[in-house]
């Protein structure tokens, strides 16, 4: 059996270069070797953009564009939407129920967003409590493994400490039936838990900049869509910030603190980086070809995407038929874990007769 993967995006809309370097393109390697489960998770969108939910929807459809351009196959990976899935919505009410305040509000993201975003009020219990159904995304399918970035490790060791704590107090002996959590030692050995423990599956995503130099991210407006056109891209990378030291065309530069040049180290071919390294260097060349050489490399991977793309933009019932049968496909494995769980917490819907005690 191939080891269970889950991971997912929240639907901002179209997707960047930054979502496909960080995330994307490792997605589309892995579905030969794991068992994929793909999802849009539109409810941790409202998290922080509860208070206009009105392109929800419209975006979601975008991402679902993107990913299919990208080479996520629906054959062999499961593509779905996170909110058609109501047992996500269950598993979550019951993992809250066990997950200790402190537990949250240690989880590093959670101060950072407060004080980053100014403009929206971050005070509110879905924010707070939005591991717990990250977590319940992940253990609703008893993943195994969940690629991640360095900054999320934290909220995967979160969610094995709840599965952890879960296990605990409610897993099952293998006869079936309630077990609580004060049992012997001999006991534990014939538990059968509920949840494996998912491992996080490192992705050392490539350093890439936006145009102004940061961090590429749509609330910097600096990206780079995978839908932008060859002239959208080179007139992007036309005003892309270069090598600050890099004065007059006749001064030397250095790729290595240039952001164009980070472009170059993800997108460029290896003879197109030795012209870049020779010629910036030396000054034999000028920022503005550099900067087209880089375009090339861009056009070069983003054409392919864009003619799978439009396929779908023609007629968008297509994907979103991929999202409906994927999301049928998750509600059964959902389904079956949300059986373990109510029989292990012996909350099943199942009419069980009350035993006799030998009379």
């Amino acid at each position: 059996m191939r080891k269970r993967v889950l991971s997912g995006m929240r639907p901002t809309g179209k997707l960047h270069l930054g979502n496909y370097v960080g995330a994307l393109d490792n997605w589309v390697r892995m579905q030969d070797e794991y068992q994929c489960f793909f999802v849009i998770v539109d409810w941790h969108a409202l998290t922080t953009d509860y208070a206009d939910t009105s392109r929800v929807k419209e975006n979601s459809l975008e991402v679902a564009l993107d990913w299919l351009a990208a080479g996520l196959d629906p054959e062999k990976s499961v593509l779905f939407i996170q909110s058609h899935v109501p047992a996500h919505a269950e598993l979550h009410l019951l993992l809250s129920m066990i997950t200790p305040l402190g537990w949250l509000e240690r989880v590093p993201t959670y101060k950072e967003q407060q004080q980053n975003i100014k403009d929206k009020d971050l005070g509110t219990y879905g924010f707070l409590g939005y591991p717990v159904l990250q977590a319940a995304d992940i253990l609703i399918y008893k993943a195994d493994v969940v690629p991640v970035g360095e900054d999320q490790v934290a909220h995967i060791e979160l969610t094995r400490e709840i599965a952890r704590r879960f296990n605990g107090f409610y897993a099952r002996k293998d006869i079936g039936g309630y077990a609580g959590p004060s049992v012997t030692e001999e006991e534990l050995q014939r538990r059968h838990y509920v949840f494996p423990e998912p491992q996080s599956l490192l992705t050392r995503a490539p350093k890439l900049p936006g145009t102004d130099g940061r961090k590429m991210s749509k609330s910097y407006g600096n990206t780079i869509l995978l839908t932008d056109s060859e002239p959208a891209v080179r007139r992007k990378l036309k005003t892309m910030v270069t090598d600050p030291a890099r004065v007059r065309r006749s001064d030397p530069g250095n790729p290595d603190v240039c952001p164009v040049g980070d472009l170059h180290k993800i997108f460029s071919r290896e003879g197109t980086m030795a012209k870049v390294n020779e010629g910036c260097r030396s000054a034999s060349i000028g920022c503005i070809e550099c900067k087209s050489w880089a375009a090339d490399g861009l056009v070069q991977l983003l054409s392919p995407m864009q003619e799978r793309r439009k396929k779908f933009e023609e007629n968008p019932r297509l994907a979103w038929d991929i999202l409906e049968a994927g999301t049928e496909r998750a509600r059964k494995a959902a389904s079956a874990t949300m059986e373990d769980v109510r029989a292990a917490m012996g909350m099943s819907l199942a009419y069980e007769a009350p035993a006799n005690n030998g009379k």
